[in-house]
C-alpha cells in the first residue's frame, strides 16, 4: 500500500512551528491553529517569515520530513533533510549519464517530448472547449508549429539543439497564452512570460505554482533514490536541483498551467489581491496565496489513469510514479522513459 503524504505549507508570517508529541503544532499570535501527526507529513515549505524550533528541526529529518525555507516570493533559501537516501548503484549510473552529453540529450529528449505534447494539448483543449472565445487561428498556428516541433525531436540527438527547440516551443505557447485567459481581462493581462522577479499578476501565479511543483519533484525523486540535483536537460548549477526541473517539465502546462488558468477564469482569484513590490516585483497577499495552495493540493487528489503502468492514481501518486520510472529506465529495467502524456 503506498501512503498518500501530504506537504505543509506555512505562508501566514510569523507563524511558529514546533513539535509536540509526535505531532507538529502550528502556532499563530499565541494560538494552536493546527495539530498534524508527523506520520502524515513528507515535506514542509515555509514561506518568509517563519519560525521553527529546534526540536522539529532535529526531529524532522529522523521522520523523512524534509523543511525548506523560500522567501515570500518563493525564492528557495535553505533546506533541512536527513541522511541521503537511495540506492548508491543507482546514482553513480545517473552522474555517469549527466557526465555524458550525448546520453543525456537522449533522456532530455523524453522530458522535452512530454513538455511539448501536453502544451499542444492543453491548446487543443481550450480551442474544443473556449473556441468562441478566443483567436482559434492564432491557438492552431501554434499547435501546428508544436506538432512540427515533436518531429524534430525524432531527428535531433544534439542536447544543445534540442534545448533549442524546446526554448522555441515555450515562447510558441506563451506567445498564445493570453488567449486562454477568458475572463478577469483588464487584471490578467499576459504578454509574455517573466521571473525573478514576476512583473505581472499571471507571472506571479506561474512563479508561485511552479515553486509547489518544483518541490513535489523533489520529494518524489529523493523517495525514487535519485539524486534531485543531477539532470540531463536542465545542466548542473550551485543550488539548483536540476533534476526536479527536468522531471516537471511534463507537468508544467497541463497541472500547473491550467491551474492558474482555472483559478482566474473562475473568478476564485482577483487582481486585487495582489500587489507591486519597490523592486518592481508583483506578488500575491496571504489570501490568494492560500487560495492557490488550496486549490493545488485539491488538483493533486485528481484521479488519471496512467497507460503504461496500466492503472488509475491521484496525481501525487503520478509524480513518484514518474520519478520511480525515470529510476527503471536509468538502471535500465526499461527500454525509455515512458513519460506522461496527458490526454
Amino acid at each position: 500500500m503506498q501512503r498518500f503524504l501530504n506537504t505543509l505549507y506555512v505562508t501566514t508570517q510569523k507563524t511558529y512551528l514546533h513539535k509536540k508529541g509526535e505531532a507538529i503544532e502550528v502556532i499563530v499570535d499565541d494560538k494552536v491553529k493546527a495539530s498534524i501527526p508527523m506520520i502524515n507529513l513528507d515535506s514542509i515549505v515555509c514561506f518568509g517569515n517563519i519560525y521553527v524550533s529546534p526540536f522539529l528541526l532535529g526531529a524532522a529529518p529522523e521522520k523523512n520530513i524534509t523543511i525548506s525555507f523560500l522567501s515570500e516570493t518563493g525564492t528557495f533559501l535553505a533546506r533541512v533533510q536527513g541522511p541521503v537516501a537511495g540506492n548508491v548503484l543507482l546514482r553513480k549510473v545517473q552522474y555517469r549519464v549527466s557526465d555524458d552529453k550525448d546520453k543525456s540529450a537522449s533522456v532530455a529528449r523524453y522530458f522535452i517530448t512530454g513538455k511539448i505534447a501536453n502544451q499542444k494539448t492543453v491548446l487543443q483543449r481550450a480551442v474544443r472547449d473556449h473556441g468562441v472565445k478566443l483567436d482559434v487561428r492564432k491557438v492552431q498556428s501554434v499547435i501546428d508549429s508544436l506538432s512540427r516541433n515533436l518531429d524534430k525531436l525524432g531527428r535531433e540527438s544534439d542536447l544543445d539543439k534540442l534545448r533549442g527547440i524546446e526554448g522555441d516551443s515555450a515562447e510558441s505557447y506563451f506567445s498564445v497564452f493570453d488567449e486562454l485567459i477568458t475572463s478577469q481581462k483588464d487584471g490578467f493581462k499576459f504578454a509574455g512570460r517573466n521571473r525573478r522577479p514576476p512583473l505581472d499578476n499571471v507571472n506571479a501565479m506561474l512563479s508561485y505554482v511552479y515553486t509547489l511543483l518544483y518541490h513535489d519533484m523533489i520529494s518524489s525523486l529523493e523517495c525514487s533514490g535519485l539524486d534531485p540535483a543531477v539532470g540531463f536537460m536542465h545542466r548542473d548549477r550551485p543550488g539548483r536541483l536540476s533534476l526536479a526541473l527536468d522531471l516537471m517539465e511534463e507537468f508544467r502546462s497541463f497541472f500547473a498551467d491550467r491551474l492558474v488558468l482555472s483559478l482566474i477564469n473562475r473568478g476564485e482569484i482577483s487582481a486585487s489581491q495582489f500587489e507591486k513590490t519597490a523592486s518592481g516585483a508583483v506578488i500575491m497577499n496571504e489570501e490568494a496565496r492560500k487560495t492557490v495552495i488550496g486549490a493545488y493540493q485539491k488538483k493533486k487528489e485528481t484521479v488519471l489513469n496512467h497507460p503504461y503502468v496500466e492503472k488509475k492514481m491521484h496525481l501525487a501518486i503520478l509524480f513518484h510514479t514518474q520519478a520511480r520510472l525515470l529510476a527503471r529506465f536509468l538502471r535500465g529495467d526499461i527500454d525509455g522513459y515512458p513519460v506522461y502524456i496527458w490526454k
